[in-house]
């Protein structure tokens, strides 16, 4: 029998050490300081143009990164900016706002995180949020309340906001308001002669904040007229859509306001497998003005929703956590106008 020589296993090689700040301040030929000065983006402090990229050159090359806990343990707060998860689809207009705003808020230095909050309701989820210790909480939505906002500025937060319909007490309020967006699409059904209104109420939970305000517009809108508000549940599918359109004629509309430009496309379109005709026999209205709405046929009417910049909206971010002590700021947000199109 032939015995084969056991191959000794190559020894595994060392680990490598974490690279250092003195290591980028040894490679960059300068102060530990300086790199501290630079990787921070510390504005206080000149620092040549060539030192930094010297600097940033030493650190890539090394594979160094700062350490955020110990940043923020220097500077007493952290730099990060967290925002909850939304729970409920949001659309893609406030996507794509939230999209602008964390790019703006990182080129001013902050880090956001979103944090996935389902399942996390109230002052429960406010207490998972403190645990990361963030400068700054944005809460989309409804939910949080006085106490949550107390929890967050004691466990170091120095600017809470909620992004919403109303105000929370202890917080700096964006109100959003929805209200005014379903009044301009009652005002504009009704000065196209229309007098016998619908308006789809999402049976989607959590989109009771946005959809409740936006009826109670219209209602606002027709007060006092000859006109009739007749509220529609309609779940995001086909099956409830086609429902729906199976009983038009039984309701008797003659416009329908369908929430936002997504349940007015899913709606449309089973109206007209049911042979309702669109302006004709049903005006259809939106919100949000986005692209594909005006790729149908017939063209949709919509409530185009003017948002702040992200930009105009980070720096209030920085403004509310530099000056944590200001009373809270009430700030409104939403602008609605009409864009009149085929389907009305």
């Amino acid at each position: 029998m032939v015995q084969i020589p056991k191959t000794p296993a190559a020894p595994s090689p060392a680990p490598r050490s974490v690279p250092t700040s003195a290591d980028v301040a040894r490679l960059a030929g300068v102060s530990r300081a300086t790199v501290s000065y630079v990787l921070n983006n510390t504005s206080a402090v000149r620092i040549s143009e060539p030192t930094r990229r010297r600097v940033h050159a030493a650190a890539k090359e090394l594979g160094y990164v700062p350490h955020a806990a110990a940043r923020s343990l220097r500077a007493g707060h952290s730099r990060m900016v967290l925002m909850p998860a939304p729970t409920v689809a949001v659309g893609l207009l406030y996507s794509q706002f939230m999209t602008e705003l964390q790019w703006a808020l990182s080129r001013l230095d902050y880090t956001v995180v979103q944090h996935g909050s389902v399942g996390l309701h109230g002052d429960e989820a406010a207490r998972a949020w403190a645990e990361l210790r963030p400068v700054a909480v944005l809460v989309p939505g409804s939910g949080l309340g006085p106490q949550g906002v107390a929890v967050l500025k004691r466990s170091g937060a120095r600017a809470v906001l909620t992004l919403g319909p109303e105000r929370v007490e202890g917080a700096h309020a964006l109100l959003l308001d929805h209200e005014g967006v379903g009044h301009a699409a009652g005002a504009h059904l009704y000065g196209r002669g229309r007098r016998r209104i619908g308006v789809v109420v999402p049976e989607e939970p959590g989109l009771e904040a946005f959809s409740r305000p936006r009826l109670e517009g219209v209602r606002r809108a027709l007060l006092g007229t000859d006109a009739t508000v007749t509220e529609l549940p309609l779940a995001y599918t086909e099956e409830s859509a086609a429902k729906t359109a199976a009983r038009w004629r039984a309701l008797g509309l003659d416009a329908v306001f369908a929430y936002n430009d997504e349940y007015a496309m899913l709606l449309m379109r089973a109206l007209q497998d049911e042979g309702v005709l669109i302006p004709e026999d049903t005006a259809v209205i939106g919100a949000d003005d986005l692209m594909i709405g005006r790729l149908l046929r017939p063209r949709l009417s919509t409530v185009h929703i003017q948002l702040p910049s992200g930009r105009d909206l980070a720096e209030l971010v920085d403004g509310a956590v530099r000056e944590p002590g200001a009373p809270p700021g009430v700030h409104e947000l939403l602008g609605a106008s009409v864009v009149h199109r085929d389907s009305s």
